[in-house]
């Protein structure tokens, strides 16, 4: 399996940027990227992924899986839920990404569909969800209010709601 350094190298030379020119497009020093590439720095905040992806403009799912990064799945109001979809892919969550909670199942990557409101993700958005039926921990979760799925955000464990997944990480474009 490909390591995240050697990706961000491969996508730097494709989009032909040196190192200090892809540091000034994400705004970190070049020692940075050096850093990100070797592996020396194996974790990176969200805010740079989506940085980075932008200056080497490729898909955050293309940074953080790869080339045959599993296809992105559409998040509606209705309808099959993500991972219920007939193209939905599972991936294991990528060790380099920070994530508020240990998550050892398989989750999905989606995108809200074009004008639904799934605040605070918006269309364009890339989510990684963790399908589950148990609290975890406070956060944001799809939950189910009558017929429709809505993400919502919960310090404590709610009653009588279907939670279907937890909000294990957030982008948004740059």
């Amino acid at each position: 399996m490909e390591s995240l350094g050697s990706r961000i190298k491969q996508l730097r030379l494709r989009a032909k940027l040196n190192k200090a020119a892809l540091a000034r497009k994400v705004g970190v020093s070049d020692v940075t990227i050096s850093y990100w590439e070797s592996g020396a720095i194996k974790q990176i905040g969200h805010e740079r992924l989506v940085a980075l992806a932008d200056a080497l403009d490729c898909s955050l799912a293309t940074l953080l899986e790869g080339d045959s990064a599993p296809p992105l799945l559409t998040l509606t109001h209705t309808g099959p839920l993500p991972w219920e979809q007939v193209q939905a892919t599972t991936m294991t969550v990528p060790h380099h990404l920070a994530l508020n909670i240990d998550w050892k199942a398989p989750c999905v990557m989606v995108t809200p569909s074009a004008e639904t409101d799934f605040t605070p993700v918006s269309t364009g958005d890339l989510v990684l969800l963790g399908p589950t039926h148990v609290f975890h921990k406070a956060g944001h979760y799809l939950i189910q209010r009558e017929d429709s799925f809505v993400i919502e955000h919960f310090s404590k464990a709610p009653s009588d709601i279907t939670i279907h997944a937890v909000l294990l990480a957030h982008w948004s474009p740059a």
